[in-house]
């Protein structure tokens, strides 16, 4: 059985999140670059695109972060069952590296340990959120998704019924992105969730997210329906910075799972444009 020590998770989670907060992923760089050209030229629109496309650039040659909202510390880790962790436990060992990255990264920390009341700073940017996935092999892969707190705040779920359609969801998708019109710092990159549980259907909709946006989904309904989503999103004329525009999302991925006879479970996480992830596997 293959062995990693914790030191080395520690290393490749901090170097994550600090690459994450500064360098754009190239899928999301080529969606920008396509949107400036798609939007028409002397707009509000026009103009944010713009910026935006310089913005990451600068990130990059300055390395400084993309945006001043360095995002809650949300991590996919899919652990090979053939693989020992040594030296100390996972999950300690992640959020070690969340706290070394955000203070060697000079990255904003933006969690509170109480979501109610006294809302006391951790000044560590944990505990992060852990999505653990026991899957075959001896490797580790560590996905991080630093989730910026405005586009989060404007996502949702809901409990259609197993009356709903294509149509209902497209509805409920539409509806949602109206009401955060430029909160979400479009343009938006959307994850659906559709099936699973209450609790369960919100985490495809994040996991959807980690899916490179030019990847679609393997069956062609889905596919066709990520496609059709995209097309009425930006049909709605939000546009880039909710000012008005051609461009509102970039991207659209969909996850499914199986559900209960009773249920259809829909939930939209809505991420912004600075689509922040990296990955790795060791």
């Amino acid at each position: 059985m293959r062995e990693i020590h914790i030191e080395k998770i520690i290393d490749v989670v901090s170097k994550l999140f600090i690459d994450a907060n500064i360098f754009l992923d190239e899928d999301v760089q080529h969606a920008l670059s396509d949107a400036l050209v798609s939007e028409d030229k002397f707009t509000l629109s026009y103009e944010v695109l713009s910026v935006l496309n310089e913005n990451y650039k600068i990130a990059e040659r300055e390395r400084v972060p993309l945006c001043q909202d360095t995002g809650m510390a949300v991590l996919f880790v899919n652990v090979g069952q053939e693989l020992h962790i040594v030296g100390g436990n996972l999950t300690d060992a992640i959020n070690m590296g969340i706290e070394i990255g955000y203070e060697k990264g000079y990255l904003r920390k933006s969690i509170v340990d109480d979501p109610l009341f006294e809302r006391k700073n951790t000044m560590t940017n944990t505990p992060g959120i852990i999505h653990y996935n026991i899957v075959e092999g001896d490797k580790i892969e560590i996905v991080a998704l630093p989730k910026g707190g405005g586009a989060e705040n404007t996502s949702r779920l809901v409990m259609g019924t197993p009356s709903w359609g294509e149509d209902d969801i497209l509805d409920f998708v539409l509806e949602t992105v109206d009401a955060a019109g430029g909160k979400a710092c479009p343009p938006i990159i959307l994850g659906i969730g559709i099936g699973g549980s209450f609790d369960y259907v919100a985490y495809l909709a994040k996991k959807a997210l980690v899916r490179p946006i030019h990847l679609h989904h393997p069956d062609p309904r889905y596919h066709a329906l990520e496609d059709r989503i995209l097309k009425e999103v930006n049909n709605t004329g939000i546009g880039a910075g909710g000012l008005g525009g051609k461009v509102t999302c970039i991207g659209v991925n969909i996850e499914t799972y199986p559900t209960h006879i009773a249920s259809l479970p829909v939930a939209l996480n809505i991420q912004c444009n600075a689509h922040r992830i990296k990955r790795a596997i060791i």
